[in-house]
């Protein structure tokens, strides 16, 4: 059966890609260095699962120590400014049609194969068709901008690399950071987060609660990175033995409404660096914070609405 094991396979064949073109990088002074930190991803992610913890762990230090010695990766392109000039003229509006089918293929498989079955045969895991169907997703939409761009055998893999090399090691922050989060929670973080919480607020309705659980996600995102690594922490400590066991709530809602304003936090924190600090760099952005200051706005909004359709939708007595 197609399970996250299968995932994260499929996820490692992209830092094998770079880690082998890092390799083969004779020009690069540091292509071992760079090779090594992708490499040791790839493991991690391809077979992490069946690695002793302490070798796991030994593997995450030895990136650390390559990220911090610096990767200081060398420029690669596959192609001029005047290849890519000439092919989007002729590509035109078809250029994003490989990107569109990426969701069109995830929501497809979501929806076809909700249980997991094929022709009556039980192949993915129920609990990780949304994945598979990325997956898939993702693989139909690299064939097909293949097809459509007709680029050099190696482009492909030269194009991932400088994309990667691009962000740099922010690129495994998601992964660090909801490991960080279970650490978290089963030290107990979330217990004693909400024995704070409850000495400082009286979270006596659901509407309390839900400010307090909402709010706590969106902070512990700011601080941690990832609302990731937030979600068991608020969770364990506020969302399921407050909203759901003593209020009542819905899991799905509580538990969706809650990750979405953990979102809202990753918009707002520079510890997010992947998704904001990353981006200005890459658009050469004057100031390093300027995707945070347009953002924020629209995420204290988004966090507000979250609290409102929380509290209404989760909870058989609404505002009671």
């Amino acid at each position: 059966m197609i399970g996250l094991d299968a995932i994260g396979m499929a996820a490692a064949t992209l830092p094998a890609a770079v880690a082998a073109h890092h390799a083969c990088d004779r020009e690069a002074p540091t292509r071992w260095r760079n090779a090594g930190f992708w490499g040791l991803f790839a493991v991690l992610l391809g077979v992490g699962p069946w690695l002793p913890d302490l070798l796991a762990g030994c593997l995450v230090l030895v990136m650390v120590g390559l990220a911090t010695w610096g990767l200081r990766p060398s420029a690669v392109a596959s192609s001029d400014a005047e290849q890519r000039a000439a092919s989007a003229a002729r590509l035109g509006g078809r250029l994003f049609v490989p990107a569109l089918m990426l969701p069109a293929v995830t929501l497809a498989g979501t929806l076809s194969v909700g249980k997991g079955r094929i022709a009556g045969m039980a192949l993915i895991d129920p609990k990780q068709v949304t994945l598979v169907a990325l997956v898939a997703g993702s693989i139909v939409a690299l064939l097909l901008a293949v097809r459509l761009t007709r680029p050099p055998r190696t482009a492909p893999v030269a194009e991932a690399r400088r994309l990667v090399d691009s962000i740099g090691w922010a690129m495994v922050l998601p992964q660090m950071l909801a490991a960080l989060g279970g650490v978290f929670a089963m030290a107990g973080v979330g217990k004693v987060v909400a024995s704070g919480v409850v000495n400082v607020v009286a979270l006596d309705t659901p509407l309390a609660g839900t400010i307090a659980y909402c709010v706590g996600m969106a902070l512990f995102t700011m601080v941690l990175g990832n609302a990731f690594a937030a979600f068991p922490i608020m969770t364990a400590g506020i969302g399921l033995p407050l909203l759901i066991r003593h209020f009542g709530g819905d899991p799905a809602v509580v538990a969706a409404l809650g990750m979405l304003s953990g979102f809202c936090g990753t918009l707002m924190t520079p510890m997010a660096a992947n998704f904001n600090l990353v981006p200005a760099a890459v658009l050469e952005l004057r100031d390093r914070f300027g995707v945070i200051r347009v953002q924020w706005p629209t995420a204290l909004m988004l966090l507000a609405f979250n609290i409102a359709v929380l509290t209404l939708c989760a909870f058989p007595g609404g505002l009671r």
